[in-house]
């Protein structure tokens, strides 16, 4: 089973697929192209739109007060119903969330006003192609947003700042939007009411979260893969529970090819026989556990795909219909379910991945290594600290694993009475994600230090291959040394490594 991981090219065009990868190359500068015939439907739509305000019809936000003050009318200019839609939404609180985070919501904030049905003008998307050209990132606080009627709130913060408002991040520092502005090269843009509401009314934090959480655990789905060959190869255990024959009548085509993979990796191991005829589960079931990972990675990701790739706004304009219609396309219910069905996976590889680490300092069932993989056990003490650690960031993901999608209030007097808490849920699955990596990487260096203090080195070239790179960038325990650096570094190798595998 190799997990998918997307390549991503140097320039990306609109109309196209909208991809995880894609999202994550947008935390750096990204050309975003815009092609004529985007540029022309989308004007095509704004005209529409204007004609038939001039026909005097009642177009929600346009005309119309927001949420459940829709039944008065809204202010009398555009620009005025700009501010009055801005201002009262400009109401967040807590830390900021991640510049990257930010930078991916405006592109999937893009994607979805260039389908030619929000009725923005055309200078919104050419702002936000713009702004993704540069180091600029709207500074958006992470609280505020339900995921129900768009993520209005952070995304409030993203049209202020792009029109000089607020704070924003260049170059990684936080600075008055309109001083990040001038310091990108950006001119502040002018909007009016539908293009403040077509920049709001949209779930674009909710599936960036969820696509960049989606990103991280594909990958980790390979590094666990990775690591529990190497587990196995260093124990000497018999890859006899990994046999195709045994997995075909399993049932399950997700845990068969997660088992090819892991004998792929494996190819040329040779056992110990000093090992346990039955291994304990986080090894013999570790093709049952990663391939059931892998199905759920496989529709989540095609929820994700398509609420990226989908249009959230309302109302929605189709002129080829001559037709506007009000409903409910901001609701980000698929992703709120998707968000927590990721986290619910990305936890339980935390919980292999521990309880590896647990097997691989434990004499008792390591074969005979120290305990902690200590030279001197009592005078240095290895990975002890490590474990320590690993263990209260595995308490901290499982108690993440509450899920937010069905933890409905109502609210914004009874206009949003079910909402999916979809911008929790899917920055939840974002935190997850970066959760696992500390585990893989407190994993990994355990097993480098494993071959220091008397393990065998992997016999089965591929995973001889991962031992060495890690022991190329990390240096023995020896003597004891802060290692929380390390863990990261460790983390950072094991994604270079899945992604070159890909």
């Amino acid at each position: 089973m190799r997990t998918t991981i997307d390549a991503v090219p140097a320039t990306v065009t609109i109309p196209g697929r909208l991809t995880p990868a894609l999202l994550e190359a947008a935390a750096a500068p990204i050309r975003v192209d815009l092609a004529p015939e985007v540029l022309d439907k989308v004007a095509a739509c704004r005209e529409f739109v204007s004609r038939r305000l001039a026909a005097g019809d009642r177009i929600y936000g346009s005309t119309t007060g927001f949420g459940p003050l829709v039944e008065f009318s809204g202010r009398d200019t555009a620009v005025d119903q700009c501010d009055n839609i801005l201002y009262h939404l400009t109401a967040g609180q807590g830390p900021d969330l991640p510049p990257r985070v930010v930078r991916a919501a405006a592109l999937a904030r893009l994607w979805s006003l260039a389908q030619g049905h929000s009725g923005v003008s055309a200078p919104v998307l050419e702002a936000l192609a713009a702004m993704l050209g540069t180091d600029f990132a709207p500074a958006v606080p992470r609280l505020g947003s339900l995921g129900a009627s768009g993520d209005l709130i952070p995304l409030a913060y993203v049209a202020g700042a792009l029109r000089g408002e607020g704070s924003a991040y260049f170059a990684g520092h936080r600075m008055p939007a309109g001083e990040a502005l001038v310091t990108a090269g950006l001119t502040p843009l002018a909007l009016d009411g539908r293009d403040g509401l077509g920049l709001v009314n949209g779930t674009a934090v909710t599936a960036a979260a969820a696509g960049l959480a989606l990103a991280s655990v594909r990958r980790s789905h390979a590094v666990a893969l990775t690591l529990s060959a190497v587990l196995t190869d260093i124990l000497g255990s018999d890859p006899g529970f990994l046999s195709a024959h045994l997995l075909a009548a399993f049932g399950h085509p997700h845990a068969g090819a997660a088992a090819a993979r892991l004998r792929e990796l494996l190819d040329g191991t040779r056992p110990t026989g000093t090992r346990s005829l039955q291994e304990p589960y986080s090894i013999r079931c570790t093709p049952h556990l990663l391939g059931a990972v892998g199905g759920s990675l496989e529709h989540i990701g095609s929820v994700i795909a398509d609420d990226l790739n989908g249009i959230s706004d309302n109302p929605l304009f189709f002129p080829e219909h001559d037709t506007v219609v009000h409903g409910g396309n901001f609701f980000g219910q698929p992703v709120a379910f998707a968000a927590d069905q990721l986290t619910t996976v990305t936890t339980q590889m935390g919980n292999l991945a521990e309880r590896q680490l647990d097997l691989l300092i434990d004499p008792h069932r390591n074969g005979g290594l120290p305990p902690m993989l200590a030279t001197e056990p009592g005078k240095q003490h290895g990975v002890q600290g490590v474990q320590l650690a690993a263990t209260a960031i595995l308490a901290n993901l499982r108690r993440s694993t509450v899920p937010a999608s069905v933890q409905s209030l109502p609210t914004n007097g009874h206009n949003q009475d079910v909402i999916p808490f979809g911008t929790q849920a899917a920055l939840n699955a974002l935190d997850a994600a970066a959760a696992l990596r500390w585990l893989h990487g407190s994993l990994a260096l355990a097993l480098r230090q494993a071959v220091h203090v008397g393990g065998r080195r992997p016999t089965a070239p591929a995973c001889a291959a991962v031992i060495e790179e890690l022991v190329h960038a990390i240096a023995a325990v020896d003597p004891d040394r802060p290692l929380d650096g390390d863990v990261r570094v460790a983390a950072s190798v094991l994604d270079r490594i899945v992604e070159r595998a890909a």
